[in-house]
């Protein structure tokens, strides 16, 4: 069984002796133009190059959880394109998300201004009743969120695109239930995989049916987010602040008017890393499976996207 690595901006070694060591059968070796045909490549934003010279691929392991950027591509028929369930990802995600959460609703943000300025402020305690916080995406990642956000006792709201069931959240479905589920927040989490169908979601339309005082959250791709529809209703006041990730191009540019909007935190695409030796666990797991004539997790339906 031959594995090829074709991982743009990845030190490719760690992952090679991982991988060997998981595979011990295998040989396991990184993308050369003209390499010999493989059966399985665990990839990230692999050149097109790369899929024209390995038409015979039996797997197409993503080594991060969305695909949007490898499903642009002209893919081999017969691939099973699979992303990573979690490894690792999920507690990242919930970290990240929480600590926003709490940072906005506690006015951390106040406070730590005021410090810096020398002076010793007080704010009246808010109630979470009135900060319910909505989810959108309820894979993998975004339960994990939600579940972690009731751990904090805030109101918890969900939206996907066909029911799901999450305990103690509520939970909206379809484009039927969108303006339903973005009426009952006022912290919004996105966290939606980039499709045809959802790029540009978050948009003047759908962030004004917030609740006033709204507060975006974006942890999913840039393109989600249409950043003059933001940044107007940041200034309107019917968005308090956002707390930004992922954006349209990365690095962000210095001259992007997000660098010194008051309102708006940024971190540079670090909400939930990859993890190295979870993620080559789980890969050789199922090309294991996939050997095996085995079902796996994980496997990408195109049309959908995800």
């Amino acid at each position: 069984m031959n594995i090829t690595f074709c991982c743009a901006d990845t030190r490719p070694e760690p992952w090679l002796e991982g991988l060997r060591a998981a595979l011990p059968g295998a040989t396991v070796s990184e993308w050369q133009v003209g390499a010999p045909q493989a059966d399985h490549a665990v990839v990230w934003s692999p050149p097109q190059q790369f899929l024209d010279e390995q038409p015979g691929l039996k797997g197409l392991f993503n080594i991060g959880a969305g695909v949007d950027a490898l499903l642009r591509l002209r893919l081999p028929p017969g691939v099973e394109v699979v992303r990573l369930d979690d490894a690792g990802m999920s507690v990242q995600m919930a970290e990240y998300v929480c600590h926003a959460v709490i940072r906005h609703f506690r006015e951390f943000d106040g406070y730590e201004a005021d410090m810096a300025r020398g002076r010793w402020s007080f704010r009246k305690p808010r109630m979470r009743a009135e900060f319910p916080v909505g989810v959108m995406g309820l894979g993998v990642l975004g339960q994990r969120v939600a579940r972690a956000l009731r751990h904090f006792e805030f109101p918890v709201h969900g939206w996907s695109r066909t029911p799901k069931a999450v305990a103690d959240v509520v939970c909206h479905a379809g484009a039927q239930g969108l303006d339903e589920f973005l009426a009952s927040c006022r912290v919004l989490v996105n966290l939606l995989p980039l499709t045809p169908d959802t790029r540009d979601i978050l948009n003047r339309r759908t962030l004004s049916r917030l609740q006033p005082g709204g507060y975006v959250i974006n942890v999913a791709r840039g393109a989600h987010l249409v950043d003059d529809d933001l940044l107007a209703l940041l200034d309107s006041g019917h968005l308090a602040g956002a707390t930004l990730d992922v954006f349209r191009t990365e690095p962000l540019p210095k001259e992007h008017v997000f660098w010194q909007h008051p309102k708006i935190t940024l971190t540079p695409h670090t909400s939930a890393r990859t993890l190295r030796e979870e993620s080559i666990a789980q890969i050789a797991g199922k090309i294991r499976a996939l050997e095996r004539g085995e079902p796996i997790a994980g496997v990408v339906d195109r049309v959908r996207g995800y």
